[in-house]
């Protein structure tokens, strides 16, 4: 096999996910590709947890849809999961014999799965190891055998996990993953193939995820100031600075509420500083009035929001992108600030330079709209080639400019020469009034029109920034698909797929969501008669956003799910099949299709 998709589920404490994270350094050791996903009940301790790792000899652009092999260590945890770890009639599923189901009466919907099989994960753990939280490693040493993974990388990776916690605990766990091994070797899995043998990249690779690249992408582009709140699943963001962004001359700030996290943020890029708030839904809608406050005196901020689902606390530990219409839409007044999004781990860190490198150009607060899956799944990558980066810091004043200072001035670009405390002759008012150049208060309605004018013309140029849309297909396609963020990759594969059979497509992919790029859009619609856009909310939000803006196709549909309920490669091409029958002009529900398999 040159592709394998595995799930595994269990009970918090299980060492499910630890379990994953040692295949995916097994695999990043042996020269594969891999993306490993982590999902969690929203409790704060126990409950259910679940990976899904897909492994492959070539780079891999999503997690997947139908699992390949199912691992269960307690049905009630695995079937909190639903769609997440779909399976289907070609599954492997693996299953503790305690649970004492047999293989024609599993809780799977009506599912038959190709093999079904009963191990006694548990009892051999406590033979091998005297422990039952050795069952992890059990797995492994199953998996290992039954579908040629890599057992000399993986018990490396238990020798290395395990030698600080003695020899005892080391040898149990040693002998755990042997006895997984030997039971798979002695009980062949009818029908399992063998993962076929990677390909070692060139060169190391860096096994990493999106919150990590985000917060090595703010040190690389200058940071020098972070000031946020914990909140999931965000929170990594933040300790990863806490360790390294005082090596770099910069501060960091846990503060006490979401509110004082991006005040101490816009006052640190006022004193001169570039500044980075990062959080969730919950703690994006506290921000919104003080970046209210960082657009109206223009200063430079960069506010990362990872998505989960929502409204209101939701669901803390799943993905969704419905945040778009808040990260829009949530500013009072005549306010527009740039949206971005990154579609991969590693584009993270491209996108976190480019936000970056934004609020400085415009002086603007820039909104980076991440989401749960990208922010915490671990991803295989090349090395960051920086080399290829270019950093753009706020235009200071002159000394010209100094003389007889004004912070608001009018110029052709909107963009006026921005001072700091202490330099000479740079003293200004920045309040959250409007104002005149200067920055006295204002009622004058004229001046608040320009004002007004400045504050939004001044993004024209961004609009015209193809380098930040990403488009495949056939240029003259009369079909297209429009993703965006971390769905992006699943749409990718699906174009990729129906187009080796001969079916002309084309995908619009934007890494800049707002403001909206209506020439660039406009281009890509030319040719099209039919259109989907892929996206994980329940209202289509990009669907709607794009229809504001733009003249769209005669049809113009979405497949949207809510958060937890994920889109596959499969559901797209289903959707690509239908276009191209004859007789499929017919609009398709957006009800219908948001409520996913209700």
């Amino acid at each position: 096999m040159n592709d394998l998709i595995i799930g595994m589920a269990g009970s918090g404490g299980d060492g499910i996910v630890s379990a994953g994270e040692s295949l995916i350094h097994a695999l990043a050791a042996d020269g594969y590709f891999a993306i490993l996903t982590k999902s969690f009940g929203s409790q704060i301790r126990g409950g259910e947890s679940s990976c899904r790792l897909r492994v492959a000899t070539t780079p891999v652009l999503n997690p997947g849809g139908a699992l390949d092999v199912a691992v269960v260590l307690n049905w009630e945890d695995f079937l909190r999961f639903g769609g997440e770890l779909p399976v289907n009639e070609h599954t492997f599923v693996i299953y503790e014999q305690k649970t004492k189901r047999l293989p024609h009466d599993l809780p799977l919907g009506g599912v038959t799965p190709a093999v079904a099989l009963a191990v006694p994960f548990e009892e051999m753990a406590m033979k091998s190891a005297g422990a039952n939280l050795a069952k992890n490693n059990v797995v492994l040493g199953l998996l290992a055998a039954w579908f040629g993974l890599p057992r000399e990388s993986i018990m490396a990776g238990i020798r290395k996990k395990f030698a600080k916690k003695g020899e005892a605990v080391l040898a149990g766990n040693e002998r755990a993953f042997t006895a997984g091994f030997d039971y798979a070797t002695l009980n062949p899995l009818p029908g399992a193939g063998r993962l076929a043998p990677a390909t070692p990249p060139r060169g190391k690779m860096l096994l990493t995820d999106g919150n990590e690249l985000c917060a090595r992408a703010a040190l690389f582009a200058g940071c020098k100031f972070f000031g946020g709140y914990p909140i999931t699943p965000a929170t990594e963001i933040m300790q990863h600075l806490q360790r390294d962004i005082w090596k770099h001359g910069g501060s960091l700030l846990q503060a006490e509420d979401e509110i004082a996290g991006v005040g101490a943020a816009v006052g640190a890029s006022f004193a001169g500083k570039k500044s980075m708030t990062a959080t969730s839904g919950p703690g994006f809608s506290l921000k919104a009035e003080m970046l209210g406050l960082a657009s109206v005196t223009e200063l430079p901020l960069v506010c990362v929001n990872v998505q989960r689902g929502g409204p209101s606390t939701g669901m803390p530990t799943k993905r969704e992108q419905s945040d778009l219409f808040a990260a829009v839409f949530s500013a009072h007044g005549d306010t527009v600030r740039p949206v971005l999004a990154p579609t991969t781990v590693a584009d993270t860190f491209d996108v976190t330079v480019e936000a970056f490198n934004l609020a400085e150009e415009f002086q603007t607060p820039v909104i980076v709209l991440s989401d749960q899956e990208l922010a915490q799944r671990k991803e295989i990558i090349a090395p960051i080639d920086t080399s290829r980066f270019r950093i753009i810091d706020r235009r200071e004043p002159t000394p010209a400019e100094l003389v007889d200072y004004q912070r608001f001035r009018f110029t052709d670009s909107g963009i006026s020469p921005l001072s700091h405390p202490g330099m000479p002759g740079g003293n200004y008012l920045a309040a959250g009034i409007e104002h005149d150049e200067s920055g006295a208060p204002t009622a004058n309605g004229t001046v608040h029109a320009r004002m007004n004018d400045k504050r939004l013309n001044k993004f024209a140029p961004l609009q015209q920034r193809r380098d930040l849309f990403f488009i495949e297909g056939e240029p003259d396609a009369r079909i297209g698909l429009i993703s965006w963020g971390s769905v992006a990759g699943i749409a990718l594969e699906a174009l990729r797929r129906v187009r080796a059979e001969g079916i002309e497509i084309k995908l619009l992919v934007p890494k800049l969501i707002y403001p909206v790029a209506e020439e660039i859009y406009r281009d890509f619609f030319a040719s099209l008669s039919r259109c989907y856009v892929i996206e994980q909310s329940h209202q289509g939000q990009l669907h709607r956003l794009i229809r504001m803006w733009c003249d769209v196709p005669a049809e113009f549909n979405v497949l949207a799910k809510s958060g937890a309920n994920p889109i596959s490669p499969d559901d797209i091409v289903e959707q690509i099949y239908a276009m191209t029958r004859p007789g499929s002009s017919r609009r398709v529900s957006l009800r219908r299709i948001a409520a996913g398999a209700r």
